[in-house]
This record gives C-alpha cells, structure tokens and sequence, in this order.
C-alpha cells in the first residue's frame, strides 16, 4: 500500500471515529434538552395558562401578579395576533427553559453540547472528503451526514442571530441522532471515487444547494408539527375544555400557534428560491452529463412533485380559506414529498441517479 492510499485510509478511519463521536456528545444534548423542559417553571406556566383563559373568554389576558423581593409588580403577557382563523390573541409561551435558572442553565448546557457535536461532526464531514479528495456527498451515508450537520448548523445560526429558536433543540438533537444512527448502521458506504458522470463542478453546486434546502425544509417541518398540536391545544382552551397536565406543561413552553405557524411559513418561503434553483441546476448538470436537460428520471420527476407540493402550500398560505391549519397539513405533504425523493427513490426505485447503491 502506498503512502496516499495509507492516508486516506486513515483519514477514512478519523472520520468514522468522528462521526460516532458527534453522536455520543449529541446523546448528552438529547438528555440535557430533557432537563430543560424538565425543570421550567410550573409557576410561569401557570401564568401563561392564566393568559390563555383570559383571551379565550373574549377580553385581552389580565395582568398578572408576580413577586419580585418582597413587592408585587404587575406584569401583562406578551401578546401576538394568531394566525388560524378566528381573532382571539394568545400570549407565547415562556420557552422550553419556562423562565427558572435551573430550567435555562440546562437549556445553555445543551446549547453547547449541540455547538460541540455540530464541530465533531462537521470534522467527520471533512476528513470525509479530504479521504476520497471529492466532495463528501457521493451516496447516502455522505448525504446523510452532511445533511445533519447542515441542519444543526442552520439552528446554530438562528440562535446566533437571537431568534426564539431554542424550542427546536430537543426535536433536531433526536433526529440527528436517528439520521446518523442509520447512516452509520444501514446506509454506511466505504470511501471510493465518483463514477466519470459525476466528474463536474455541478456536484458541488447542484448537491450542497439540495442539502441546504432539505436541512432549512425540516426546520419549517419541525415548526409546522409543533403549529398543528399548539393550535389543537389553543383550540381546546378556547371550547372550555381542560388539556391534561402533561400535554399543558409542554404546549405552554411553546411560542403561540401564530408565532409557529409565521415561522414555518418564512422558513419555507426563504428557502423555496434556493429549491427552485437546485432543480434547474440539476437540469444543466444533466444536459453536460447525459445530453438531455430534462429526461422524467424518478429523482427528476419526485423533486419535481416537492416543488410543487412547497409551491402549492405557499399559494395556500396566501389564500384565505386555506391558511392555518390547511397550509400546515399541504407543508407536511410537501416535506414528505421531500424525504421519498431521498430515501424512497434512492432505495426503491432504480434510475440514472442510482449509482452506488445506498
């Protein structure tokens, strides 16, 4: 074995370590998010939940009472106009950390937990390709962890930028855990070199735009779920009914429906553009490659189908009988349209884009 070959082995190998490592500091963020939600606030809660019954009545929230020392200060709670329809205004919740310094000093631990594991893991991406000297996304298992480090990283980010984001940490650490734990279990391919057809600058640009689309998509899927059930859980309030305790101690963490449901609405619309371009530069990738611009390959045509399903919920989202909840459920299909075109098509079905196995 020669010295480039023994080398790249050992990078191969690094990257591995990596990889496994990135999920073992990602396993302590999964228990520290838990401790976060764990330890917030009952009281502040209550608080909130106070709100909820004083909108749902038809009058604006009551101020509410809250100690500090030994005065009484009266406090309002922040209110937002909700999305879905109807008019009553509901308050946001106070965060996954529910305002206690126990609650908050966990959710900064699993923040930083998540910072360290997205540099692992960004590593093992790297030494990756540094193994092969290529791009790091020639088959699933490179797709797969690339596009959990994108994800994260894209979360990092809105964080960076302060937006109220940090409701999203327990759901994206548990499913980058799954990601990887199926890259690396069902879907890990060892180091090779790229088929001649895929020898073209387009890789790097068509590829690492699908990615970035996908990781941004999952972000606005995340907010749209978590949309559906706070507004099913404002819903009830607002009929008189009574949530049971476990359902209020997580819905009342939550921003409110209408902040979920604008967030995954600006998520969707930002990203929407990039998706747009990623197909089109598939299509001149296609014409370098195999002569033809457009040939109804099943990649071609499922990315097709997304853009349509993303096309047809922003339209719906601008219709008035079709925002809420309707939009929301028209998100969750085009996001599913998504994930059949990574794994469904990649694995079920055989085409010009199927070229080393999984």
């Amino acid at each position: 074995m020669n010295l480039a070959a023994a080398t790249n082995e050992s990078l191969a190998h690094t990257s591995n370590v990596l990889i496994y490592s990135s999920m073992a500091v990602y396993t302590l963020a999964f228990f520290a998010h838990i401790a976060e939600w764990v330890m917030g606030s009952r009281s502040k809660v209550g608080r909130t939940a106070a709100a909820l019954s004083g909108s749902a009545a038809g009058g604006p929230a009551a101020p509410v009472v809250v100690r500090s020392g030994s005065t009484a200060v009266l406090e309002r709670p922040k209110v937002v106009t909700r999305a879905a329809a109807g008019t009553r205004d509901v308050p946001d919740g106070p965060g996954a950390a529910g305002g206690t310094f126990q609650g908050d000093l966990w959710g900064r631990i699993a923040v930083s937990l998540t910072v360290v594991a997205f540099a692992v893991e960004a590593g093992g991406v790297a030494t990756r390709a540094l193994s092969v000297q290529r791009a790091p996304w020639a088959n699933m298992y490179e797709f797969s962890i690339t596009f959990s480090t994108v994800a994260v990283g894209s979360y990092l980010v809105l964080l960076a930028l302060r937006k109220n984001v940090r409701w999203i940490g327990l759901p994206l650490v548990t499913t980058v855990l799954l990601d990887l734990g199926i890259a690396v279990t069902t879907l890990y391919t060892d180091s090779d070199q790229l088929v001649p057809a895929l020898h073209s600058y387009w890789l790097w640009i068509h590829v690492s735009t699908a990615i970035i689309c996908g990781a941004v998509f999952y972000l606005g899927a995340v907010g749209t779920v978590l949309y559906l059930f706070r507004d099913s859980y404002e819903n009830k309030i607002a009929s008189g009914g009574t949530p049971g305790r476990f359902a209020a101690s997580v819905m009342e963490r939550l921003p409110s429906a209408s902040s979920l449901d604008k967030f995954a609405y600006r998520i969707n619309a930002a990203v929407f553009p990039l998706w747009t371009f990623t197909i089109i530069a598939g299509a001149i990738w296609a014409g370098d490659a195999w002569g033809r611009y457009w040939g109804w390959d099943p990649k071609e045509v499922w990315s097709f189908i997304t853009w349509v399903a993303y096309a047809a919920y922003l339209h719906a989202r601008a219709t008035a009988g079709w925002k809420g909840r309707k939009a929301a459920y028209l998100a969750l299909v085009a996001f599913a349209c998504w994930l059949f075109n990574y794994y469904g098509v990649n694995i079920f079905v055989t085409g010009l884009h199927s070229y080393a196995g999984v």
